[in-house]
């Protein structure tokens, strides 16, 4: 198994799980970023004029003012004027968000949905792959379990749009969205999970499609699970069927959902003895 910088690890060893605190201060980052851009050029001069005000009238001169001095204290203003949780508050909200963000009915999955049975294997720490910005509530709904999720798009609005929405659920941390052209270059990772939406597909040609799935599959760890995503409703276009995709996964242990009908999706099972086209893939 590799790790996003391309270093060889066990394929048990996971990145472990981000503290509280580590999210609470990103939590504070972003909404102060989010502030300042909302701000002009004189509006941030006279937060920074108050803020040198304030610490030379409590330094007293004891220390020497630096800039970094001085951009830690604008921050503070910042969050005093956005009057920001501290971090108990915070911690027990979070934990309620998190609570309903780890239910499927948060993000309008479907209970029985085969991702949610998918998600549960998972453990901290573990890579999630997910084609196509329509699928983001998937990666969301991953995301909350704690999996680290990688979104790649070939749409750079819905890459935008996708990044922004993790920021409103406080998933940014775990969360990057990449803008990718399929068939074409793609991340370096090995992840436990894909998650693929065929209408993301539709549009690509049938060799860049193909090109995708086989990267998708070699770099998946030995016993990863691929999610094909069921189609739109019968009364919506559809430009690629789930169906299509299943021959490409030879091999692999296919699970559908019985009594169902066409376009319901399916679920694909790498074997464990794919070990050395993971572990390769990269050289």
């Amino acid at each position: 198994m590799l790790s996003l910088s391309g270093e060889p690890h066990s394929p048990t060893t996971r990145r472990p799980p981000r503290s509280l605190k580590q999210e609470y201060h990103e939590f504070l980052l972003q909404r102060i970023e989010e502030y300042k851009n909302t701000l002009g050029r004189e509006e941030l001069l006279e937060i920074g004029d108050e803020a040198v005000r304030e610490l030379e009238a409590s330094a007293a001169g004891q220390y020497l003012l630096t800039e970094v001095l001085l951009l830690e204290h604008v921050d503070r203003i910042i969050a005093r004027r956005l009057r920001l949780p501290s971090f108990p508050r915070w911690r027990q909200k979070h934990r309620a968000l998190r609570a309903a963000q780890r239910a499927p009915t948060h993000w309008g999955l479907d209970p029985d949905n085969a991702l949610v049975a998918a998600v549960r294997r998972l453990e901290p720490g573990d890579l999630a792959v997910v084609v196509g910005a329509t699928a983001l509530p998937s990666a969301l709904f991953v995301a909350a379990h704690d999996a680290e999720v990688f979104l790649v798009d070939h749409d750079l609005a819905a890459i935008e749009g996708a990044e922004s929405r993790a920021v409103t659920e406080q998933l940014a941390g775990r969360f990057q969205a990449l803008v990718v052209t399929f068939g074409g270059w793609f991340p370096d990772v090995t992840p436990s999970l894909v998650v693929i939406d065929p209408a993301a597909l539709g549009p690509a040609r049938t060799r860049d499609r193909r090109e995708l799935l086989a990267q998708l599959q070699a770099r998946t760890r030995p016993g990863g699970v691929h999610v094909i995503l069921p189609s739109p409703s019968a009364t919506e276009v559809i430009p690629l069927a789930p169906e299509a995709l299943q021959a490409q996964y030879g091999g692999w242990e296919i699970v559908r959902r019985r009594r169902t009908k066409a376009g319901a999706g399916f679920t694909a099972t790498k074997p464990e003895r794919q070990l050395d086209t993971a572990i390769h893939v990269s050289e």
